[in-house]
């Protein structure tokens, strides 16, 4: 019997998200010609600790090869991708001063879509015995994506602009074959998670619940994966709700919204995606861009002398940051609901020092201020 006749038909899925209760966080976007690519900052560090090429090396794996270390390194560095989104996405949401606009509540609804995301992937980790390294993973801004997935895409803390929508939002997310452009982009992170479900398949490995968690946040569910089925479900949610479909932005989950490519494209371009005669093209009702606090895109290697009340703000930030993390992490080694529920509670007091950072200007560029850089802080040797 073949691999694809082994897999059950999957029902269309409605739309859930991991903690958009407490989600924080912005968005990403539009359909442009060409790779997008960053130009405000310069190149830094790489976000993630196993560093570029990480994905090629694990892709270059034969098939045959994929055992169940394969699974568990590829995961975490799933765990690194999903996490890397979740800061920009923030920074951009944050800078939103109207957050009833239409803008800010697209959103605020893609980081809840991530933190969900990162919840799936920590929960498929455990679920082949491995520990989701959360805090190790904490990316260094600006850099490229972990794995060294889309190539030549920087991505930077910024307020939210449109070349910033463009360049990191729309970047992180674009599809392999977009709907609204022909020139096929670099390697994508749906690739990734494409292979990570065929090696899934291929395997067949022993899945535990032991770990995993299942919460329910403000109306929001994260479940454990328990079968091959509900590991592919959960696969399928990230790439559709991140990237869409290969026909319809729409089709893949029952009431949902446009994947996150194509809602941000709708930011970018200012207009709601629609179908045409011609294909789909941003053409629908306006999306007005919304005001924002105008947030420099932070510098390699943080920002340089900051005034002691900015310098204080960053540390508060970052304290709060780091806290976050290594709940997380405590959450998935056993600590259970409970401690994530602490990890979301947390989270919450991050967004009144960055906001009060993006209302601060900047002595050397006064049109534009501060805002959080987002370093996990080492915890205290005892």
């Amino acid at each position: 019997m073949s691999e694809e006749s082994d897999r059950p038909a999957v029902a269309p899925f409605k739309r859930r998200s991991f903690l958009a209760s407490a989600a924080l966080a912005t968005g990403t976007s539009a359909a442009v010609a060409g790779p997008a690519q960053a130009a405000a900052p310069p190149a830094s560090r790489p976000l993630a600790a196993p560093g570029a090429g990480a994905v090629a090396r694990l892709l270059a794996v034969p098939e045959a090869n994929r055992g169940a270390e394969w699974i568990r390194s590829a995961l975490q560095v799933a765990v690194e991708l999903e996490l890397a989104t979740i800061p920009p996405y923030l920074c951009g949401w944050w800078s939103v001063k109207d957050r009833g606009s239409e803008v800010a509540r697209m959103i605020r609804r893609i980081v809840g879509d991530e933190m969900y995301h990162l919840g799936i992937v920590c929960n498929l980790l455990v679920a082949v015995g491995g520990r989701p390294q959360i805090k190790a993973a904490a990316p260094v801004y600006p850099g490229p994506l972990p794995g060294g997935v889309r190539a030549g895409v920087t991505v930077y803390l910024s307020g939210l602009t449109k070349p910033f929508v463009r360049d990191v939002m729309m970047a992180i997310e674009a599809p392999e074959e977009s709907l609204v452009r022909s020139a096929r982009p670099s390697p994508t992170v749906g690739e990734f998670y494409d292979d990570l479900l065929k090696a899934f398949w291929a395997l067949r490995p022993e899945l535990t619940v032991r770990g995993q968690l299942s919460e329910y946040v403000g109306g929001d569910d994260l479940r454990p994966v328990e079968t091959l089925d509900d590991v592919e479900r959960a696969i399928e949610i990230i790439r559709e709700q991140g990237e869409g479909t290969a026909s319809s932005p729409y089709e893949s989950f029952e009431d949902d919204y446009p994947a996150h490519y194509y809602a941000f494209g709708e930011i970018y371009h200012g207009r709601e995606l629609r179908e045409t005669d011609d294909g789909w093209k941003y053409v629908g009702p306006p999306v007005p861009f919304p005001d924002v606090r105008p947030m420099a895109p932070v510098p390699a290697g943080g920002w340089p002398n900051p005034p002691l009340h900015v310098g204080r703000l960053l540390y508060r930030f970052d304290t709060i940051y780091s806290t976050v993390l290594d709940t997380l992490d405590a959450a998935w080694a056993g600590g259970g609901p409970r401690t994530l529920g602490a990890a979301v509670h947390t989270m919450r007091g991050l967004e009144g020092p960055a906001v009060e950072l993006m209302e601060i200007s900047i002595p050397y560029a006064p049109r534009s201020t501060y805002g959080p850089q987002f370093r996990a802080l080492r915890s205290p040797r005892r």
